[in-house]
This record gives C-alpha cells, structure tokens and sequence, in this order.
C-alpha cells in the first residue's frame, strides 16, 4: 500500500511540475512575441527571434529563410529612420508540447506618420518554435493576410 501511496504522490507532483513549466513557457512566449513585434523594425530582434534554418511562408506567397530577412537590414540607414508600421498582437494562443511550441495570434499592423498605408493591416499568423540549449526560436512561419471588410 505504501508503494502505491508514493507512486501516487510522484505523479501527482509530476502533472504539479509540469503545470509550472508548461505556465512559464506561456508566459515566456508570449513575452518573446510580444518584444519580438515591439523591435520588429530592428536588426537584433530578427536575429535573436528566427531560427538559422528557418522556413517562412509570407502572406504574398512567397517562401524564403532567414538570410532573406536578414537582408533587409543591409541598408545601415534603415534603422535610423522610424518605422512605417507598429505591430501588436492579439488573440495570442500558445500551446507547448515539450520543447516545441506553436504559437498562433492575430498581428496588427498600425502604421505610422512613416507609413504610405491608410489604415491598420490584420494578418493570422502561426509560429512553430522549438526550444534549443535552453533558448526559444522560431523554425517555422506562416502569415495570412486577413482581408479588408
């Protein structure tokens, strides 16, 4: 009976155990997103916030990686100027299965003084983030773009 009691309370602490993690990894996600969309206009957060293997698929259709990104930042004036849009997200829903996570949220694009853009732009976007040497990034990326009503 004893065995059964201890066997019991391991489980009981193990599913107590794995509700903290699995809270923390929310809550560490969801920061990540959140600081990711509000440096979305530098180079370092792009760096830190995709995986080297990357594989994006954009709302246009287009699928490229992470060079592709990183290469928008050639230009050394681009981030002296402010950005044309700031981004926000919404509706965020993370669900973590170990060291994976996937991260599905509705981005707002409100644009600028900067922006050639009218009004806010809304964008279904899914993330599939893998956890590496204690590190959150990025390896898998599809935008959607939501249409005008």
């Amino acid at each position: 009976m004893k065995i059964i009691v201890r066997l019991a309370s391991l489980v009981i602490l193990s599913g107590m155990l794995s509700t903290t993690s699995y809270a923390s990894d929310v809550d560490d996600l969801t920061a990540m997103l959140k600081s990711f969309l509000a440096g979305a206009d530098t180079e370092a957060a792009h760096v830190a916030f995709w995986a080297d293997d990357l594989v994006y698929t954009s709302s246009a259709g287009l699928r490229f990686g992470k060079p592709e990104i990183m290469a928008g930042f050639s230009d050394v004036d681009a981030e002296d100027s402010p950005p044309a849009m700031v981004y926000s997200a919404t509706d965020i829903d993370i669900r973590v299965y170990g060291d994976t996570a996937i991260v599905a949220f509705k981005l707002v694009g409100q644009p600028t003084a900067n922006s050639e853009t009218n009004g806010a732009e809304y964008y279904f976007n899914t993330g599939t983030f893998l956890r590496r040497d204690g590190h959150w990034q990025v390896v898998a990326w599809q935008a959607t773009r939501i249409p005008a009503e």
